[in-house]
């Protein structure tokens, strides 16, 4: 029903009949595209629309445990669904005969039933959108899948010992590339799990299973520490972590408790995905090791920004390029102004006199305050050093008066914004580094692949500045009023919005006030030109003693 070199959709959880079709639809000279099930209707249909995406492969058994009816009635809108039901029950007996026999001899029958393919040539696409933009194709070769395999494989060896165990989404470059292709090319056995979330569960099967590598993000390492047994994880060879900073915390707890060493690593999609990853021989804390082999790299200096500058790479593991919404389905080879092949990671990194990297943020994860360049990366690990344990992140908002401004969201329900102040002082950086929010919330809301989900937070913490605005209208107006109330006795008409602005002018404070704690929860109501204390807790008081 599909014609060669056709992009097809496939919509499955971390099973084995997702890995069955991924391989299937390659053998038939197809290009697998896979849907990440967890990004809305809206994203989806948009991702079908860059990947030129007719048919979906999926399964009503998926669907209806993972409670997707809505989604799949919208897909079926737009895009054919495929049931892998419906193609399991045209398999005739005699199909399956032929199967069976065909496995004595692979080899034999690949060559000469397989098409020729080019390694060259695509053979997934991989929608990104990451944390922070719209959804975007990445096109890999065959050639890029082999080569990333060849580069970590000089540094983490997969041997047909060795017992995976792969729980990141298959839809992500990390739990499809690292989790599921590497071993299956080193010939190591695959235990797929559909979630990573469950913490309590994932660690006793880890041990029953016996497995010696396991990949995961800082935030599911950090969850796993704290409902697993010691002895949970003594089998591990490996534990890698990406697709987020590792928190020195996480790596102190699992070096405590388990004596394990996580190794961090760094990639991204467009990189199928390694670029560089610390090792038993070499590591070093902070670092993301060193760049693999026959990665070539370079850093272009970015104003404002006096350490590291912005990353560009190439190698035989860089995408063949994107497919974009208004590309028609071309591909957009990556290139920069030293020529093609250069892909830009979008990332500060700053490179030590032995060759390690050391990622400081994202280029877009940078406030310019007042003509200077803060890292919110930076403004979180001073949260994490003020509240060790505990989830944070920081983002910026548009600032009338210095261009932009930060605003930190916890999940620590006694975060005061003097607290992170005095860790500031201690540490000797500027008051730059001080948000000048907190808003406190009960979680911080992550991406199906760990990473902090940063587009929910932004609206977050703008839908409580829009809303903190009108909040502080009526506190004013209500203040005003009781005042005029108090002086005579005749009462004056409630003052319009229009005062009630100018009378939240007239008491700012100073643009260099550090004294203000602002903190929320849940993240909605407040104002940050008023010199108050406002905290709404089971009852909501406003404490001035900083007046």
């Amino acid at each position: 029903d599909t014609d060669e070199d056709e992009h097809v959709g496939i919509m499955l959880p971390n099973v084995i009949a997702t890995l069955v079709t991924f391989l299937a639809v390659q053998y038939a000279a197809r290009v697998p595209a896979m849907i990440n099930f967890t990004a809305g209707t809206k994203v989806i249909l948009r991702s079908c629309k860059t990947g030129k995406i007719n048919r979906i492969y999926t399964s009503r058994k998926f669907i209806e445990n993972a409670n997707l009816q809505d989604l799949a009635s919208e897909l079926e809108k737009n895009v054919q669904l495929v049931y892998l039901e419906d193609l399991a029950s045209r398999i005739s007996i005699f199909a399956k005969l032929a199967g069976l026999m065909r496995s004595f001899y692979p080899v034999t029958h690949y060559r000469r039933l397989a098409k020729d393919i080019s390694p060259d040539s695509p053979g997934v696409i991989l929608f990104t959108s990451g944390s922070e933009g719209s959804p975007k194709g990445v096109v890999l070769s065959h050639s890029n899948a082999l080569s990333n395999y060849a580069q970590v494989s000089c540094h983490i060896n997969f041997t047909p010992q060795d017992i995976i165990f792969s729980c990141l989404p298959l839809f992500h470059t990390f739990g499809l590339n690292a989790g599921f292709l590497m071993p299956l090319f080193g010939g190591s056995k695959v235990f797929l799990y559909p979630t990573p979330l469950h913490y309590r569960l994932i660690p006793e099967l880890i041990y029953e299973l016996e497995a010696t590598i396991l990949f995961g993000s800082n935030t599911f390492f950090r969850a796993y520490a704290r409902h697993a047994h010691p002895y949970d994880f003594h089998t591990l060879r490996y534990a890698v972590a990406g697709a987020e900073k590792l928190r020195d915390e996480t790596q102190q707890t699992w070096m405590e408790k388990f004596g394990i060493r996580i190794f961090q690593g760094y990639g991204v999609t467009e990189t199928s995905p390694v670029i560089s990853v610390n090792t038993p021989m070499e590591s070093k804390p902070g670092a993301v090791g060193r760049p693999v082999s026959k990665m070539e790299y370079y850093l272009e200096p970015v104003e404002g920004i006096e350490e590291g500058g912005r990353l560009f790479v190439k190698g035989p593991n860089v995408m063949l390029g994107y497919l974009l919404a208004d590309t028609d389905g071309e591909i957009q080879a990556p290139e920069s102004d030293r020529g093609l092949g250069w892909y830009d990671t979008g990332d500060i990194a700053k490179v030590d006199e032995d060759g390690y990297f050391y990622i400081l943020g994202r280029a877009k994860r940078f406030a310019k305050i007042g003509g200077e360049m803060v890292s919110l990366t930076a403004v979180e690990e001073l949260a994490t050093k003020t509240w060790p344990g505990f989830n944070h992140a920081a983002v910026s908002l548009p600032d009338d008066k210095k261009g932009e401004k930060i605003i930190l969201i916890t999940d620590n329900k006694d975060a005061l914004r003097k607290h992170i102040q005095e860790q500031i002082k201690k540490d000797k950086h500027g008051e730059l580094y001080l948000p000048k929010k907190v808003l406190l919330t009960d979680e911080l809301p992550v991406l199906g692949t760990g990473k902090t989900d940063y587009i929910t937070l932004t609206q977050m913490a703008q839908k409580a500045e829009d809303e903190g605005t009108s909040w502080i209208k009526r506190l004013t107006s209500l203040v005003k009023n009781v005042g005029h109330a108090d002086k005579n006795k005749q009462e004056e008409p409630a003052s319009s919005d229009e005062n009630a602005t100018e009378n939240v002018s007239d008491t700012e404070t100073p643009e260099d006030n550090t004294e203000t704690d602002t903190t929320l929860l849940p993240p909605e109501n407040l104002e940050d030109n008023i010199d108050v204390t406002i905290r709404k807790e089971p009852e909501q008081e406003i404490d001035s003693e900083d007046k």
